[in-house]
């Protein structure tokens, strides 16, 4: 009996090994549920989502309030150490717009996070955002373009827009106009799924 078990005990430490996932979502408050609570955001739908055929795999909502690419730079090694993450989606920049930082500053930062991701041989998801027109035509889509350059650069795949369906609708937008409501999570996750779920494989 007592070889039955360690059979067992060995049979389940195997097959965790063998098949848990990863998934780590470094992101800002548009990932991280501003406003609204935890288990409404779209990070929280998709670990939902998961569990009707990928069971395998963990999601890690490494997401703050407020992250700057500069940031996520500075937070993504050791997260990377801890979690070892199969696949990680990168939904950063949006505040360095708003912040009117230099975009070749913000390309360089985006470009190390891509590349610190595909070092510990985890599959990047770029997640492209659009900022308020107030910014300036240039400067706004000079920004926007950021995120395709570098999607075709690295030949890594890109979710176009964020907000996609949501950053016009004033029903799905809380009241600083900037942050998705709790009713346009659902949608966030569709912009994203589609991108996503090509790059978890069977």
């Amino acid at each position: 009996m007592a070889f039955i078990r360690y059979l067992l005990l060995l049979s389940v430490i195997v097959s965790s090994s063998v098949s848990a996932r990863t998934l780590l979502v470094l992101g800002d408050s548009l990932s991280a549920a501003y406003g609204i609570r935890p288990e409404q955001g779209w990070v929280a739908l998709l670990e939902t989502r998961l569990q009707q055929g990928y069971t395998d795999i963990d999601v890690v909502n490494a997401s703050i309030s407020g992250e700057t690419t500069q940031g996520g730079i500075t937070r993504l090694p050791a997260l990377i150490e801890r979690h070892q993450p199969d696949w990680i989606v990168l939904e950063l920049a949006a505040n360095d717009g708003l912040r009117g930082m230099p975009l070749a500053l913000i390309q360089r930062n985006i470009t190390q996070l891509i590349e610190l991701s595909e070092q510990a041989s985890a599959t990047p998801l770029l997640v492209g955002i659009r900022l308020p027109p107030n910014y300036g035509v240039s400067y706004t889509e000079r920004f926007y373009s950021l995120f395709e350059t570098l999607a075709d650069e690295y030949e890594v795949s890109r979710v176009p827009f964020l907000l996609e369906g949501v950053a016009l609708q004033q029903s799905l937008m809380q009241a600083d106009g900037l942050h998705p409501n709790a009713k346009a999570q659902a949608v966030l996750l569709d912009n994203v799924w589609p991108y996503l779920q090509p790059l978890l494989g069977d």
